[in-house]
């Protein structure tokens, strides 16, 4: 009778191993292949997403919120596979999410934030920003928790897209041409008609300057060693460091031509002789 029931137990204890056994052995497949086919369906939406040129931000978000969706339904595929019942998932994920929601009450803030993004669109892909504490930069991609940009040095910064959607951003990008203010100073005594006829005569030389609206120069202020003109234009946003710096080597070259003098800081000392 003993020996029955030994054996019998023995029997059991292996029909549990082996079933645990091919369980887990089917779990592994389902990882490994299910995270496979992921990786694979993002790819062939990315691609697709590109060929019918979906816009490059809603791209970025959704492939990123896609990824982690598909990886969820498979790790609960592989639970089921493990014999954990539906029921004790939904139990567990719903104290799961709760507990979650309260500790990671900034990352839902996130997800939400990038969700503003791509309704909103106060930047796209591609678009310079500054943003509230003064990190300038190209927007690179737009994820689920985080936007990615890259500053004129080459940093890649990772910004959390709650504070973006809630506070102050600059877009650089947005608005087409953009306005040059430039303040040039010449010595008293010069020909401030001169000056002014030079410059707007160097403006429309320069291409990228706009004839609309048409380029000011004025003056600004009588300073203590100068006089000091603005100069003012419009160019596309591109254009705008690389006209900047030839308008003003053009200024720099062409006014000493035409008796316009830069000034230094001076100052007059007079001594009195008791």
């Amino acid at each position: 009778m003993n020996n029955i029931t030994l054996d019998s137990l023995i029997s059991t204890l292996g029909q549990i191993v082996a079933n645990f056994g091919m369980k887990l052995l089917a779990a592994i497949v389902i990882w490994v292949v299910g995270f496979w086919i992921v990786k694979k369906l993002i790819a062939s939406i990315g691609t697709a997403m590109k060929r019918h040129k979906v816009d490059p931000s809603l791209a970025s978000f959704s492939l990123s919120f896609l990824n982690i969706t598909l990886k969820v339904f498979v790790i609960i595929i592989i639970l089921t596979t493990m014999g954990v019942q539906m029921t004790s998932i939904v139990a567990v994920l719903g104290a799961a999410s709760l507990a979650v929601g309260m500790a990671l009450s900034g990352t839902l803030q996130n997800v939400a934030g990038g969700m503003v993004i791509l309704l909103f669109k106060p930047f796209r892909v591609g678009d310079t920003i500054v943003t509230a504490d003064g990190r300038t930069g190209v927007v690179k991609k737009i994820m689920i928790f985080t936007t990615q940009i890259y500053t004129f040095d080459n940093q890649v910064l990772f910004l959390p897209n709650g504070a973006l959607s809630n506070g102050v951003i600059t877009n650089l990008s947005q608005g087409g041409i953009r306005r040059t203010d430039l303040t040039v100073g010449i010595s008293y005594g010069d020909n401030i008609e001169n000056a002014r006829k030079l410059t707007l005569k160097l403006l429309s030389k320069e291409k990228r300057v706009l004839k609309t609206p048409e380029p000011e120069v004025f003056l600004a202020s009588l300073d203590d060693s100068a006089v000091t003109l603005t100069i003012r234009y419009w160019t596309k946003y591109e254009d705008l460091l690389p006209t900047k710096a030839d308008v003003l080597e053009n200024i720099y070259k062409e006014f000493p031509k035409n008796k316009l003098n830069f000034p230094f800081p001076q100052m007059d000392v007079h001594v009195k002789k008791k």
